[in-house]
């Protein structure tokens, strides 16, 4: 392995995370260490920052900031959802970013971010061997959806489902305590494609009373009259109900049961704005089962959730920035740091690497023996496989007035040297 000194860059994209800020402290606190990275530049709101050539040292912050990132939920570097496609198509914007890259010898690449984002930086490699122009690209999982393929979680996942299996729990009391007037409750959860969130809510159910009663995911086609067969099951049974169910549920022929059709039916990726999930159901319950019901939709509270995420979830975030460092600093490039578990009880971890071109083209469902014959809600594989992954809680510093205190980087902007460029 030859050695290679060179300045870094790192990026975060797409939807923030409560352990997103742990990856990114992992990454710098890594490479400020290895004596070979002189200077670590932060891409202000992902590739976009690089594009625009806006880009800060991370290296003037204080250090107690990098250190309070772990603990400090979104994206502090700033995040994007904007998406290069293919070489012949963006051609222009790749070697727009290696000619940033030149311009202050930037060696080192990592990306925090999901499927699109693997894509990108995997292509961004591929220009820099064709072009001589030596770089080393690593990607860095994040993603709520815990859908990456070759890892077997993605950091996000296990606060996500903390928080939300909490909520499922508070939010099934009320609906106990009042269960006379407002019967049901279908809470919402984020998942476009793949049912992991609404699963892992699975969780709060310890005994058959307790909230949730019934689950739907994307994985597992969805009908009317099943539905209304379900709940009234339930109702028969406790006499209350609550449902929680993902927003991309998809009827017997694929097709996305809700879906936005104003001007902004897709989002920059392309992909379908999902929502009306919760609506949907709650009318269908008080017209075809025939009781009240209330709707939970929590948006983008669920995946920013600090006060309430998953230590072991932040401290693995933290893991897959530093292994990233540290692979690269040995000559990997062109793949994701992934997570490997061992074992189950006692868990245990370790780390791998994939290849970012099958990370990027992959999709990972959520596997059906993870739900029960009818669909409705999780077995007892799902939970031995989402439970350790929501241990302990992170430690927050709380200020004077009661509330957590949340880091903010000062952001110091380098010098541009290539003539600042808009994007597209």
């Amino acid at each position: 392995m030859s050695r290679l000194v060179g300045n870094a860059v790192v990026a975060q994209s797409g939807g923030p995370t409560a352990v997103i800020n742990a990856s990114a402290a992992g990454v710098i606190q890594a490479a400020l260490a290895s004596g070979d990275i002189p200077h670590v530049f932060g891409a202000h709101n992902g590739i976009l920052g690089v594009v625009e050539e806006q880009l800060f040292d991370l290296g003037q912050e204080d250090a107690a900031a990098i250190e309070g990132l772990r603990r400090t939920p979104s994206a502090a570097l700033g995040s994007c959802r904007y998406k290069l496609k293919s070489l012949k198509d963006s051609r222009a914007d790749y070697e727009r970013i290696l000619e940033v890259f030149r311009a202050h010898n930037v060696r080192y690449f990592f990306y925090i971010g999901g499927n699109d984002s693997m894509d990108t930086a995997d292509k961004l490699g591929i220009l820099a061997g064709e072009t001589g122009y030596e770089l080393r690209v690593m990607g860095i999982p994040k993603t709520i959806d815990n859908d990456l393929v070759e890892t077997d979680h993605c950091p996000g996942y296990g606060s996500v489902v903390k928080y939300l299996a909490v909520t499922v729990m508070e939010a099934g009391r009320d609906t106990e305590a009042l269960y006379t007037a407002d019967t049901a409750t279908v809470l919402e959860t984020m998942g476009r494609n793949t049912g992991w969130i609404a699963a892992g809510t699975g969780l709060a159910q310890r005994t058959a009373e307790d909230a949730p009663h019934l689950i739907y995911v994307p994985e597992v086609p969805f009908s009317v009259e099943g539905f209304v067969a379900d709940c009234q099951a339930v109702l028969q049974r406790l006499g209350r109900l609550f449902i929680v169910a993902a927003e991309g549920l998809t009827d017997e022929k694929g097709e996305y049961i809700t879906t936005d059709t104003g001007a902004f039916a897709t989002d920059a990726f392309g992909h379908r704005q999902l929502g009306g999930v919760a609506e949907f159901l709650k009318a269908i319950v008080e017209e075809k089962v025939g009781v009240k019901c209330r709707w939970n939709k929590l948006g983008t509270c669920q995946r920013n959730a600090m006060h309430f995420a998953s230590k072991r979830d932040s401290d693995e975030a933290y893991l897959v920035g530093e292994v990233a460092v540290q692979q690269a600093l040995q000559g990997r490039t062109g793949k994701m740091v992934t997570l490997v578990r061992e074992s189950d009880n006692p868990y245990t971890i370790t780390t791998g690497l994939a290849d970012l071109a099958v990370v990027a083209n992959g999709e990972k469902p959520l596997p059906r023996e993870y739900m029960n014959d009818a669909g409705t809600h999780i077995t007892e594989r799902m939970r031995r496989y989402a439970q350790p992954l929501i241990g302990g809680e992170v430690p927050l510093e709380m200020g004077a007035d009661g509330l957590p205190t949340y880091v903010r980087l000062k952001r110091r902007f380098i010098e541009p040297k290539t003539g600042r460029r808009s994007a597209g």
